[in-house]
């Protein structure tokens, strides 16, 4: 790997300085800039996480000389233009999920990534968790039989505020991008596009969607039920079943310290796998591989999926007003 892959932060909100916690435990990882549009956010966190450079605008930020990739956190509807901003100078980008508002928007950032032939990848960073990592071995190696049933849920209780990202609807609020992004990516990765979608939505007093019920059916009668909720504190489930027993990732799923094999017969197998942070550190490295491998994204998450969600995304919505 390069020895050192200098990195930028495009956001100030509470996800930034997650990010940026793990990002400083990464060896060859460095911070050399932060961004955001407001000037005095932007110099507050630079001065927080010992970055030496603060802009006050997307632009600056892309336009740093010495940043390789820009780690897009801004909120869900602005990631479009950060993204393409970045590209444009022909940084490497790492985009917070949603990938973007929509399949439209996200193709668009694929074709600047792909024509300016620059890294770029959705911060889908549960599938880089090793116990999750492990529960897919689990799947792909047949000990389950053939899976066929995945049940995901994502819910956490949030007082409703008319200025929230969560609720606003011109942010791009609503469980389904916030949270049920994460259960949708999930049954991609392990079925593949869904061939019919049935949706449902409970709509708040702000035109979000506040809980959100999905099923999807996939190739060879396989089925995901999902769930998610920015109303509703639920169990944060994930298990996947097949004719020879079930795997389960342990609670919260999507940052799971570990998995849980129970065969039809047998005894159960867990296997833990904690870590320290956040677990934004597994996806960091997996930039890393990729850029020291010449890449532009990662087999592991790659765009045409991100695009192929962003689809499943908006036929899910179209379903609540059909």
């Amino acid at each position: 790997m390069p020895d050192l892959i200098r990195w930028a932060i495009l956001g100030a909100g509470r996800i930034a300085r997650k990010f940026a916690a793990d990002l400083a435990a990464v060896p060859g990882a460095r911070l050399v800039a932060v961004g955001s549009r407001s000037g005095e956010r932007a110099r507050a966190l630079a001065a927080e996480l010992g970055a030496p450079r603060a802009y006050d605008s997307y632009a600056g930020l892309a336009a740093d000389p010495e940043a390789d990739v820009v780690y897009v956190a801004t909120r869900n509807h602005a990631h479009r233009e950060a993204c393409e901003l970045a590209l444009a100078t022909g940084k490497g980008v790492l985009c917070e999920k949603p990938f973007a508002l929509d399949a439209m928007e996200a193709a668009a950032v694929i074709g600047r990534a792909r024509a300016r032939r620059c890294f770029l990848m959705e911060a889908m960073w549960t599938r880089f968790i090793p116990a999750v990592r492990q529960w897919r071995q689990w799947i792909d190696s047949g000990r389950l039989g053939e899976a066929r049933l995945l049940q995901v849920d994502f819910g956490f209780r949030a007082e409703p505020d008319p200025r929230s990202r969560l609720f606003d609807p011109t942010l791009g609020g609503g469980a389904l991008l916030d949270v049920g992004v994460y259960a949708v990516s999930l049954a991609s990765w392990l079925f593949g596009p869904p061939t019919r979608i049935e949706s449902t939505a409970c709509i708040g007093e702000t035109g979000v969607d506040e809980s959100v019920g999905i099923l999807l059916d996939h190739p060879g009668g396989r089925l995901s039920l999902l769930s998610a909720s920015i109303r509703l504190d639920t169990a944060k489930t994930a298990v996947v079943y097949g004719a020879e027993g079930a795997a389960w990732l342990s609670c919260p799923w999507w940052k799971a310290r570990a998995a849980r094999l129970e065969p039809r017969t047998g005894h159960p197998v867990q296997i833990d796998h904690p870590f320290p942070g956040n677990g934004y550190q597994f996806e960091i490295q997996e930039v890393h591989r990729c850029l020291a491998q010449g890449q532009t994204e990662s087999p592991v998450m790659p765009l045409a999926e991100s695009l192929e969600i962003m689809k499943t995304l908006d036929a899910v919505r179209r379903r609540w007003s059909s």
